[in-house]
């Protein structure tokens, strides 16, 4: 599978085109797809391309997109549409058409008395009636039957052919009544559908900032144990240089044991951060889907990205990006739709409390037809045609005294709406928070990274002093081992405050709700 290396489109129904607007589409076969049918799960996508000289290597876009492709938490998440597709499509279920046929056949026999002939009689019956309800809340049915009668006596006529044909409207006047109360349920579910998209996009900037978390753990890791093997050389040098100074005679017998303690703590540290990166790797592989093909998991990682940049640091105004956060925030878009979900279940309660009053229409034709009077076809054509009519209205109402339930189904859609205010308030809070504390991290994080290079700069200069006087014979190599470490620890301090601001800019975007956008990730809206 060829994915563009610089835009990855996560497509939340695979195999199906919604080009057409979803009214029109709202079908069972417009909304499944190959793959929720099937039993079988793909296998790893895109990572076999990126395997070189042995390795796996990638750039941080490309774990973003392969993260996009394999991840199964993402997969899972994603079917949570799915369902809420299928959730509308029930929606439309009042509105189904129906047909119901039958036919029936029974024979009797009777005798008055002993003297009396036996008498046998055959009945046929055969119905067909058609039903269905408008989302005006119109109910129409309409109703074919015909009944065959033949007895074994001369009574004419004998057959007999009975037929109707006639429909019946039905409206509800207060309950249900026209378009908002029947339409409800299914409003209902295409906001739920919405709610699905949309906490599916926080889900997915979510597991973003997590890949780009381990990305860059690795690289620190990595770093670390550079860093680790260079002050152990370091540290292997000076035992090396002691060691050839107490051969000569230059150095007492005893100060060789500081040289060897320092080359070998320094061993165990190195020892240590090989071992934290192999297990930073293992989580990144499993986060990217590597661990579904062995071959893949066992493949060394080559990441290409480095925490060094020459560019100006990111700056950031907390108003400004306060304002982005409320207007791109997916999770704010759900809670907007669940809000007006509540809204409509008020109203909807409201008019389920109403008194069920209907008023119902009916119009048929019958026709009586048998030999000798005529067959089949008379009989059809006088109730087609309504040569014998019959015709009506009728106004039921269903007053209840009391309806505790649909008093109770009022009284929890407002603790509902009252509950989902709250929750839309606290999650205001929640990303205001989140989006101070983002900026705060980064504002901490340039400022670590310039303390980090000042330091890094002195403890360089102050390791070639520790040198020179150790040379000179003025100073032990107690201060040249000391000023190692002090180096190496000014190294790691370096790749810890580069890493961190990287990922303080990751932070500040996902507090945004503007993550996706540098990545070029596209939550593509299959469903309006």
């Amino acid at each position: 599978m060829k994915v563009r290396p610089f835009c990855l489109v996560v497509i939340l129904l695979v195999g199906s085109c919604f080009a057409q607007n979803v009214h029109e589409r709202e079908t069972f076969h417009a909304l499944s797809s190959s793959q929720v049918a099937s039993d079988a799960l793909p296998g790893t996508k895109y990572l076999q391309d990126h395997v070189v000289d042995g390795k796996l290597r990638l750039s941080l876009q490309e774990a973003i997109t392969a993260m996009l492709l394999n991840n199964s938490d993402v997969r899972l998440r994603e079917l949570n549409i799915e369902d809420a597709k299928f959730s509308l499509l029930r929606a439309h279920a009042p509105f189904d058409p129906g047909v119901v046929t039958g036919f029936s056949a029974s024979r009797t026999t009777s005798q008055t008395n002993e003297a009396t002939p036996v008498f046998s009689g055959l009945t046929q019956t055969s119905q067909v009636n058609y039903s269905q309800t408008f989302e005006t809340g119109t109910n129409m049915q309409v109703g074919f039957n015909a009944t065959r009668s033949s007895l074994n006596i001369s009574s004419p006529p004998n057959p007999s052919i009975a037929s109707g044909f006639g429909f019946q409207l039905t409206q509800p006047l207060l309950r249900n009544r026209w378009l908002f109360a029947n339409r409800a349920p299914l409003v209902i579910a295409r906001r739920n559908l919405k709610v699905s998209r949309s906490s599916f996009e926080a889900q997915v900037n979510d597991a973003v900032l997590n890949v780009i978390t381990q990305y860059w753990g690795v690289v620190q890791a990595r770093g670390n144990l550079d860093v680790a093997r260079k002050s152990q050389d370091a540290a292997d040098a000076s035992y090396k240089r002691d060691k050839r100074a107490l051969e000569l005679g230059a150095l007492p017998p005893l100060d060789i044991y500081r040289s060897e303690s320092q080359l070998a703590s320094r061993r165990v540290q190195t020892i240590q951060n090989e071992y934290a990166l192999k297990q930073a790797e293992d989580v990144l592989r499993y986060t990217l889907g590597a661990s579904i093909d062995p071959l893949l998991m066992a493949l060394d990682l080559d990441l290409t990205e480095t925490a060094t940049r020459d560019e100006d640091l990111l700056t950031v105004d907390a108003a400004t990006a306060l304002k982005e956060a409320l207007e791109h925030r997916p999770e704010l878009e759900a809670q907007r739709q669940l809000l007006a979900n509540d809204d409509t279940g008020i109203r909807l309660a409201h008019n389920n409390l109403l008194p069920d009053l209907r008023l119902s229409g009916n119009y048929s034709g019958n026709g009586v037809a048998g030999s000798p009077t005529g067959g089949l076809s008379d009989s059809l054509h006088q109730a087609f045609t309504f040569g014998f009519p019959t015709y009506g209205f009728s106004l039921n109402l269903n007053f209840p005294v009391r309806n505790r339930a649909a008093q109770a189904d009022l009284g929890q859609a407002l603790v509902s709406r009252r509950r989902d205010l709250y929750a839309e308030r606290q999650l205001h809070e929640q990303i205001t928070l989140q989006v101070a504390n983002a900026i705060h991290l980064l504002e901490q994080a340039k400022l670590s990274l310039a303390s980090s290079r000042e330091a890094l700069e002195l403890s360089k200069k102050n390791l070639a002093a520790e040198q020179r006087k150790h040379e000179l014979g003025s100073e032990p190599v107690f201060f040249v081992l000391e000023a190692q470490t002090e180096l190496a620890e000014a190294e790691a301090n370096v790749v810890q405050a580069e890493v961190a601001y990287q990922m303080a800019v990751a932070s500040v975007q996902h507090a945004t709700g503007k993550l996706l956008d540098p990545y070029h990730v596209q939550i593509q809206d299959l469903t309006q």
